[in-house]
């Protein structure tokens, strides 16, 4: 039952991420989407991380190249995340209010992207490698 509530509460929160994010775009005081770009790094930020687990397995205690390879991109996606609509904000094709929205819509899509990862990432029964 907790692995129902977590999935919940994970959905919830991109629900609300997105809602952040709409809102961002779409009311009429700022009426431009250009922050949606931000969704193609919502979908790149997982795959690095997801490669390496594949690839990697897990008993050495010893750090991984190719994990830290995966955890630098991933880093670099994210921060990508965060820095375009800050750009886009600065070259006036967005307003400062809108830029807000999305960024708070980012903090909380990468705090439901990493939540989802330490609830399931664990190699026990209820694992989302088994999807």
């Amino acid at each position: 039952m907790a692995g129902i509530k977590a999935l919940i509460s994970l959905s919830f929160g991109g629900a609300v991420g997105l809602m952040f994010l709409m809102l961002g775009c779409a009311l009429p005081i700022y009426n431009q989407y250009w922050p949606l770009f931000v969704l193609f790094f919502y979908i790149l930020s997982p795959i690095p991380y997801c490669i390496a687990r594949r690839l990697v397995d897990d008993t050495d205690a010893m750090s991984n190249a190719c994990k830290e390879l995966a955890i630098f991109l991933t880093t670099g996606i994210v921060v990508s995340a965060f820095g375009l609509p800050i750009v886009f904000a600065r070259a006036h094709l967005i307003a400062w209010g809108a830029c807000a929205l999305v960024l708070t819509g980012n903090t909380v899509i990468f705090a439901t992207i990493l939540g989802f990862f330490l609830v399931f990432g664990s190699n026990d029964d209820f694992s989302w490698q088994q999807w």
